[in-house]
């Protein structure tokens, strides 16, 4: 694996925190606290973590959804301050638009970039790329309706690539997908990311999940979160060979890094199912 601690940063998360109030009782809640991290040019980084410890909250900080109460979120050095098409942004519920094809919906972003107008011949080209790559060549005049889970999100990753962004941001996208699409959609991510590429050419994703083994399967490196406030536990690095093909996750390395992030988190994960505040 490639050293990640020579890089400058990519996205450095800098002390940052995160306070909610809610509206009907004006109570406080501090969703996280007190968060550093930098992520390189072209590593995947998995963030895990006891539900409710603030994952989704730091990687809605990173897309410009949301801000910090205090701290700073920068890319690049410039601080985050609002959305933007250097990064792209997947979700668990695909977020496609259900009245437009699966070209449609790929087309969008670079149809209607105000910083970068194609021309229809180079939009296209540049469209049917997407569609190659996520496997979806044959579907193009289909609906979301009309596709499975796993095509669905296929269709997810060719919409926020056709941007060209430089950083992918992913919430949980495979949360709701069958375990046998799950596994096939890890394996296929890494292709289309493009993991036997040097690193300079790859793009910086920043993958949130509940699944130690998908994080260990996917990751340069895990993010370790503990809650009530999230904080960052730990970063664990995951020195295992790349290409990444099924057969790792049976080796007595995969399993024993699987472990220790889940005994890192195991005791707060089943705080999180009882905890009645």
């Amino acid at each position: 694996m490639e050293a990640l601690d020579q890089a400058a940063p990519k996205i450095r998360l800098d002390g940052i925190s995160k306070e909610y109030i809610v509206p009907r009782t004006g109570q406080r809640t501090l969703a996280i606290a007190d968060v550093s991290l930098d992520i390189v040019q072209g590593e995947f980084l998995c963030i895990v973590g006891p539900s409710g410890c603030g994952k989704s909250t730091i990687l809605n900080m990173i897309a410009g959804l949301a801000e910090p109460s205090a701290g700073t979120v920068a890319m690049d050095g410039a601080p985050i301050r609002a959305p933007g098409s250097e990064r792209g942004v997947v979700f668990q519920d695909y977020a496609l638009f259900p009245w437009k094809t699966v070209r449609e919906n790929i087309e969008f972003g670079p149809r209607f970039r105000s910083d970068a107008r194609l021309g229809a011949a180079e939009r296209d080209k540049l469209v049917r790329h997407y569609i190659d790559l996520v496997s979806l060549t044959g579907a193009e005049h289909k609906y979301p309706h009309e596709l499975s889970g796993g095509m669905r999100q296929r269709c997810a990753f060719a919409r926020a690539l056709a941007n060209e962004p430089e950083v992918l941001l992913m919430d949980e996208p495979f949360a709701a997908l069958d375990a046998q699409t799950r596994l096939i959609l890890q394996e296929e991510l890494l292709r289309i990311w493009g993991e036997d590429l040097p690193r300079a050419e790859r793009k910086t994703v920043i993958f949130i999940t509940h699944g130690i083994d998908e994080a260990v399967f996917l990751a340069d490196r895990v993010a370790v979160m503990s809650n009530h406030p999230g904080r960052i536990k730990t970063v664990m690095d995951i020195d295992l060979p790349r290409p990444r093909r099924e057969s790792l996750r049976a080796t007595s390395e995969f399993q024993t890094l699987a472990d220790e992030i889940w005994q890192l988190i195991r005791r707060e994960a089943y705080e999180a199912t009882i905890d009645r505040r």
